[in-house]
C-alpha cells in the first residue's frame, strides 16, 4: 500500500511539474509573441489596400446588372449626378470602364475658378466643335460668372445649338455612349450635355439592289440622321412625324417611327409603338431583321411580311400612301409596313417610265415571277403526262433521256444555282466573271454532253432563275424558290393532284397570313377591282386620285376636289 501511495505521489508530482513547465512554455510563447515587431505603417496600408481590392473585385464579380441604370445604382446607390467629380470618376471607372476602355475620355479642367470635367467618346466626338467650345470657356474668369454657374456655362458661354441639362446619371451615360459630350461641374448636381457627335459614315450611294435606269442615285446609309434627312428633303410637310425609341437593354439601338400624321391610321401607329416599347431583349445588333421579327413575328413563314427599301423616293411614296416606316440605326435598310404580295412585285423603274412602258415592264416582271414559281413544276407535269399537252406544245419534253431521273436533275441544278448565288456574294468582283465561265461552260455544258442532264432541264432552270432575279424583293424571290421546290416534289409524287393541291394550299397559306392585320393578298383576296387595275396597269399620276384603301388612311384623297375636274 505504501509503495502504491508513493508511486501515486510521484505521478502527481510529475504531473504538477509538467503543468508548471507547460505554464512556463506558454509564458515564454507570450513573451516571444510580444517580442515580435509590429507591422510598419506602410505594411499596414498595403494590407488594407489589398483587402479593399479584394472586396472591390468581389463586388465586381457579383454584379449582374441588366441595364445601364441598374449598373449605376449598383455602384453609386442612386441614379443622381454626384456633386463631387471624384465620385463621378469612380462611378465611371466601374460602369463605363474609364481607364480600361481607351476611347472613354474624362478630361478634367478648370474654367472661371471652377473645376470641370468633360466626358466623351473619342471616336464619336467632332474635334472642331469641341475645341471651339473649350476655347470659348478658357476666356472665362470668376468675375464673369453669375450666381448660377451651370446656367451661365450653358446659356452664355457655350456657343452651340444643341445643348441641354441632365439630372440623371444613367441617362447622361447613355447619351455619351451615343456620341454626345457631358460637362460636369464640381458642386453641381446637374450636367451639361452637348451634341458634338460625328459618326463614321459613307456617302449616300445608289443602292446595289434597287437600281433604276432613270431616277435618283442617292440611297440610305448606316447613319439614321442621314437617312431621315433624305426623306425630309422629299416630304417637306409639317405633318411628317418622326418618333425616336431605343431598343435593347445593352445596345440601346435607335429606332425611328415615321408617318404623316393626318394621313396614317393612328391605330396602326399606336400598335407599332406599343410593340416596340414591349421589346425586352439585350440588343438587336442585326438591326432591321431582328426588329422585324420582334414586331411582326412570322415564325417559319418563308414569305416576307414587310417590305424593305434602300431608296428614299420609294419610302417617301409609301409615306404618302399612309404607311408606317421604321428606320433603324446602323442599317441602310428601311422597313415599310404593312405590305402585300403585289407590293413586293413592284419596282421603282416602272414609275420612271411612261404609263405604257411602265405597264409593259410590270407585266414582264409578273411573267418572270410566275415562271420562277410554276414553270418547272408545269414542265415536269407535262413530261410525266404527255397527253395533257395541247397540239401546239408538242415540242415540250426531253428529246432524249439522261442517266439521272428528272426530279434529281432539278434538285441538283437548284442546289447548284444556290451555291453559285452564295459564291457570287463572297467572290471578289474581278473574279466574278471567271466564276460565271466556270459555271456555264465547265459545269453546265460538260454535264449535258456527258449525258447526266437533259438540255431542257438546264434551259428551264435558267429561265426560272432569271425570273427569280427579276423579282424586286430579294426575300420574295427566295420564298418563291422554296415554293418551286415543294411543287416539284409534289408533282413527282402525286402528278396532277399534287400540283393542284400544292397550288391550292399555297393560295390558302398566303391568304390566311396577314401583314400587320392587313390582308397579304389584297386586292386579289379580298377582291377590289379598282385597286387590282392599278396593280396590273401603271396608270398616269393624275388618274390616281385616291390612296389605296388597304392602308385605312384618314385622308384618302390625293388631290382636292377642285383639281379632279381639271
Amino acid at each position: 500500500m505504501d509503495s502504491e501511495d508513493s508511486e501515486s505521489d510521484d505521478e502527481g508530482q510529475d504531473q504538477n511539474a509538467q503543468a508548471a513547465g507547460g505554464t512556463g512554455n506558454d509564458a515564454g510563447t507570450g513573451e516571444e509573441s510580444q517580442a515580435q515587431p509590429k507591422p510598419s505603417k506602410k505594411q499596414a496600408q498595403q494590407q488594407s489596400q489589398n483587402k479593399s481590392k479584394d472586396k472591390l473585385q468581389n463586388k465586381r464579380d457579383s454584379e449582374h446588372s441588366n441595364s445601364l441604370k441598374e449598373s449605376v445604382i449598383y455602384w453609386q446607390g442612386n441614379d443622381h449626378i454626384p456633386g463631387s467629380l471624384q465620385e463621378t470618376k469612380n462611378t465611371l471607372t466601374e460602369v463605363m470602364g474609364l481607364g480600361t476602355s481607351f476611347d472613354v475620355t474624362f478630361r478634367e479642367m478648370s474654367f472661371g475658378g471652377h473645376k470641370t470635367a468633360l466626358l466623351c467618346l473619342s471616336g464619336f466626338t467632332n474635334e472642331d466643335v469641341t475645341d471651339e467650345i473649350l476655347k470659348r470657356l478658357t476666356y472665362l474668369s470668376s468675375e464673369n460668372l453669375s450666381a448660377g454657374v451651370l446656367g451661365s456655362f450653358m446659356n452664355e458661354y457655350i456657343p452651340h445649338i444643341q445643348v441641354e441639362e441632365g439630372s440623371v446619371l444613367s441617362e447622361c451615360f447613355d447619351k455619351v455612349l451615343k456620341g454626345m459630350s457631358a460637362l460636369f461641374i464640381e458642386g453641381e448636381n446637374k450636367v451639361i450635355l452637348m451634341d458634338t457627335r460625328s459618326y463614321p459614315m459613307r456617302s449616300p450611294d445608289e443602292p446595289s439592289i434597287d437600281r433604276v435606269v432613270r431616277g435618283a442615285r442617292d440611297g440610305f446609309t448606316e447613319t439614321l440622321l442621314s437617312n431621315i434627312s433624305l426623306v425630309r428633303r422629299r416630304i417637306r410637310d409639317p405633318g411628317l412625324k418622326l418618333e425616336m425609341f431605343q431598343v435593347g437593354r445593352r445596345t440601346r439601338t435607335d429606332v425611328c417611327v415615321a408617318y404623316i400624321d393626318d394621313i396614317v391610321d393612328k391605330t396602326q401607329v399606336t400598335s407599332v409603338i406599343d410593340k416596340i416599347n414591349s421589346i425586352d431583349i439585350d440588343g438587336i445588333p442585326l438591326a432591321d431583321k431582328q426588329l422585324e421579327e420582334a414586331i411582326i413575328g412570322g415564325g417559319w413563314n418563308p414569305y416576307p411580311m414587310v417590305r424593305y427599301s434602300e431608296r428614299p423616293d420609294v419610302v417617301a411614296s409609301n409615306l404618302l400612301e399612309g404607311r408606317v416606316i421604321l428606320f433603324v440605326d446602323t442599317s441602310p435598310i428601311v422597313i415599310v409596313l404593312p405590305t402585300t404580295f403585289f407590293d413586293l412585285c413592284q419596282h421603282a423603274e416602272e414609275n420612271r417610265q411612261t404609263p405604257f412602258m411602265g405597264t409593259y415592264l410590270r407585266w414582264v416582271r409578273f411573267i418572270g415571277i410566275f415562271a420562277s414559281m410554276f414553270l418547272l413544276p408545269l414542265w415536269m407535269l407535262l413530261v410525266i403526262h404527255p397527253e395533257l399537252k395541247p397540239a401546239m406544245l408538242d415540242f415540250i419534253g426531253p428529246q432524249k433521256t439522261a442517266r439521272i431521273p428528272i426530279l434529281a436533275q432539278f434538285l441538283i441544278v437548284e442546289l447548284g444555282v444556290d451555291l453559285l448565288r452564295m459564291a457570287a456574294v463572297h467572290t471578289p468582283t474581278p473574279l466574278g466573271s471567271a466564276m460565271g465561265l466556270i459555271a456555264a461552260i465547265l459545269i453546265g455544258d460538260i454535264a449535258v454532253q456527258s449525258g447526266l442532264f437533259v438540255n431542257e432541264v438546264v434551259l428551264y432552270m435558267a429561265v426560272a432563275s432569271i425570273g427569280m432575279f427579276a423579282t424586286p424583293s430579294y426575300e420574295l424571290g427566295l420564298a418563291n424558290r422554296i415554293v418551286r421546290l415543294v411543287l416539284l416534289i409534289s408533282v413527282a409524287a402525286f402528278q396532277v393532284p399534287g400540283f393542284m393541291i400544292g397550288t391550292t394550299l399555297l393560295t390558302i397559306f398566303l391568304t390566311t397570313h396577314r401583314s400587320y392585320n392587313s390582308s397579304y393578298m389584297w386586292p386579289f383576296i379580298p377582291f377590289n377591282a379598282k385597286a387590282m387595275s392599278e396593280i396590273l396597269l401603271r396608270k398616269p399620276v393624275l388618274s390616281s386620285k385616291e390612296r389605296p384603301s388597304f392602308n385605312k388612311t384618314r385622308d384618302n384623297t390625293r388631290m382636292p376636289p377642285s383639281q379632279e375636274n381639271e
